[in-house]
């Protein structure tokens, strides 16, 4: 297989054509973005801590019965999904109450919520990617019905499986970001990445981040972070 012409570049990845019509390669980039877009800085490693923290969660879970778009690493920077129609949403997940969800609703920070709760976002950088309701995804025709419930069902199950693989090494998953696809043959899958990026991940005994927050709120070096993410999920 071979890299063919650039199709697409987003804050974070680049997709490119392949000699295979149904898989794109894509290239994890350097660039750390907050606040949509509107802080940039390019942190050498970032890229390749991403791309093999997302191959090596894609495996687990595919391991547990979940299917993704995901098909190897292709390097450190590097892999090989399933072409997929995306979805225009993303789907949040909150375990603990954090970042946006403490500030909009007065929830103290670090607060388990009674139970996981989910959120549709449109994905729309002009708009800052507004969180939308059920109603709203079926007026914009973002889905139907049975794919809202089958992509909360989905959601749902990844969370229980994320729960379980952090928690064997001592992190606690607060909250986190998913995108799905539909395959050539209509099948959902989970798409795009699941990485500090993506993910609030806090050290399970001392509550410490070991995410983009840390970028975020200009607090020091995300490096040394994500790569122990790595390094502990290694350890499974």
């Amino acid at each position: 297989m071979e890299k063919r012409e650039l199709l697409y570049e987003g804050k974070a990845k680049q997709l490119f054509e392949t000699t295979e019509p149904d898989v794109l390669w894509v290239t994890y980039k350097n660039q750390a973005t907050a606040g949509n877009g509107a802080k940039k800085e390019m942190i050498a490693g970032k890229g390749q801590l991403n791309n093999q923290i997302t191959s090596l969660l894609f495996e687990k879970l595919k391991e547990k019965g979940i299917p993704s778009h995901f098909i190897k690493q292709l390097s450190e920077t590097d892999q090989a999904i399933e072409k997929v129609a995306m979805f225009d949403l993303e789907v949040v997940v909150r375990n603990v109450a954090a970042g946006s969800f403490s500030k909009r609703l007065g929830v103290e920070e670090g607060i388990d919520l009674p139970f996981p709760v989910l959120e549709f976002y449109l994905k729309d950088d002009d708009l800052n990617d507004p969180i939308i309701n059920d109603d709203h995804v079926l007026a914009l025709e973002l889905a139907t019905t049975e794919e809202i419930n089958e992509l909360k069902e989905k959601t749902l199950k990844i969370n229980d499986a994320l729960i379980d693989l952090f928690k064997q090494v001592n992190i606690r998953l607060v909250d986190f970001k998913l995108e799905f696809g539909k395959t050539k043959e209509g099948t959902i899958v989970l798409a795009d990445e699941i990485s500090p990026d993506t993910c609030r991940l806090w050290d399970l005994n001392t509550n410490d981040r070991l995410d983009k927050d840390i970028f975020r709120q200009d607090l020091g070096d995300i490096i040394p972070l994500y790569q122990e993410v790595l390094d502990r999920l290694t350890q499974l």
